[in-house]
């Protein structure tokens, strides 16, 4: 079986796993709107979606009208609902399409109006209420007078209310239930106005996972559903409910393509910024920045491989990355090398790397570059196996042989 340079694995069984827990947490009364934007994080927001409508999801939250137009050339049947705001170019497309759309001021609601009467559609809108976050939307007074606009302007249909916490520590925050006092100054009006319809909905993945209350008609989940939560959430100890509960669907891998011994002193990679300190043994690995691995894990990230965890040296580079495997025995060309992921005992996850980075995990994984192919697997999935190494196609002390075997190797035949 040909193993490509590198690949991500993307698991459907964990992200049903994922989706159930999220719904033991949320109960049966509460909707899902599953968050697939970026591409699901760079998960693959088509695999993601589809799976995800198979087990009932019937909403989708996206950052595009593009994103939604094309879950909906997939297949994918559901309600698709920018969550931010549009440009006026997405509006046609957005309203001819079934697309669901926040709207956040007086302008924005003429203009939808005035498309939805011309082209004989209804426009179904968002109406997205500022409470703290500061980016889109109203304050709750000028919502109340936008909400009144929408429920009198011809062509709209009110689909729902939102807003948008600003902590990523969820209900752990104090300013979250601020922002839920002021949210209500917009609810309590519009309810005693008979003016609220469609959903309700705040509770991202961060407040799902801390308890935020009361939930509304609907939650957000994004990255819990993938596996993942805030890294600010802090550390959540074995039984505390959290992180224990949720499976990573992403693993990242590649595969040894060079290895050479070098002597002490041999510099290594752009700059030199690493240098051999004992006779060492690097291997290349064609994966680099623009594959999801991080330029600031040079000299400070970690990889794994044969069950053994190795130092990431010299800088990351675009289309390269360097490792030493000098402690990890036998590991040989063609060896499968895990960035994100699980291999034996040992696990890397994309909240280590960015805590390594100094980013977020979601960055992690959206920055995962399109050459990377997503490789669906169900269950726990093992990565490629790699060839036994003989003396018969290599000589470890031959940089120069290294290299013509490494370019002569056969793929590995094993699969996950």
């Amino acid at each position: 079986m040909n193993v490509p340079r590198v690949w991500a694995e993307i698991d459907l069984a964990a992200l049903e796993h994922n989706l159930r827990a999220i719904r033991a947490r949320i109960g049966p009364a509460v909707e899902l709107i599953l968050v697939v934007k970026a591409d699901a994080y760079g998960h693959g927001a088509v695999a993601i979606a589809r799976r995800a409508a198979a087990l009932g999801v019937i909403a989708f939250g996206v950052g595009t009208v593009e994103e939604a137009l094309e879950l909906g050339a997939a297949g994918i049947r559901g309600r698709m609902i920018v969550l931010g705001t549009i440009v006026d170019e997405e509006a046609e497309p957005a309203l001819r399409g079934g697309v669901e759309l926040g709207v956040h001021s007086a302008d924005r609601v003429r203009m939808l109006s005035a498309l939805a009467v011309k082209l004989g559609l209804t426009a179904r809108v968002h109406l997205n209420v500022d409470t703290g976050m500061g980016r889109l939307g109203s304050g709750p007074a000028r919502a109340l007078e936008l909400l009144e606009e929408i429920h009198a302007s011809p062509g709209l249909e009110l689909a729902g209310s939102m807003t948008h916490v600003a902590s990523s520590r969820g209900a752990d925050d104090p300013g979250t239930a601020a922002q839920l006092r002021s949210f209500d100054q917009y609810l309590g009006p519009a309810r005693e106005r008979g003016l609220l319809r469609g959903w309700t909905h705040v509770a991202n993945s961060a407040c799902i996972f801390t308890g935020l209350e009361p939930r509304f008609d609907a939650v957000r989940p994004g990255i819990a559903a993938l596996g993942m939560l805030p890294a600010e959430m802090g550390v959540i100890p074995a039984g505390g409910g959290r992180l224990e509960a949720l499976r990573p669907v992403l693993s990242l891998r590649s595969q040894v393509v060079f290895f050479k011994d070098v002597e002490p002193g041999t510099p290594i990679g752009y700059g030199g910024t690493w240098r051999a300190t004992r006779r060492s043994r690097i291997a290349t690995l064609p994966v680099g920045y623009n594959d999801g691995v991080p330029w600031r894990l040079g000299n400070r990230g970690r990889a794994l491989i044969r069950g053994c965890e190795v130092p990431i040296v010299g800088r990351v580079s675009m289309d390269y990355t360097t490792i030493d495997i000098t402690d990890a025995p036998g590991a040989d060309v063609g060896d499968v090398v895990t960035l994100i992921g699980r291999d034996g005992e040992r696990e890397l996850s994309a909240s280590c790397l960015a805590d390594e980075a100094g980013t977020i995990p979601y960055e992690i994984t959206c920055s995962i570059g399109r050459r990377v192919p997503r490789m669906i697997v169900e269950g726990d999935a093992r990565p490629f196996a790699g060839r036994s190494a003989s003396s018969a196609d290599q000589d470890p002390s031959n940089a120069d042989r290294s290299g013509a075997a490494a370019e002569s190797t056969v793929a590995p035949g094993a699969t996950p």
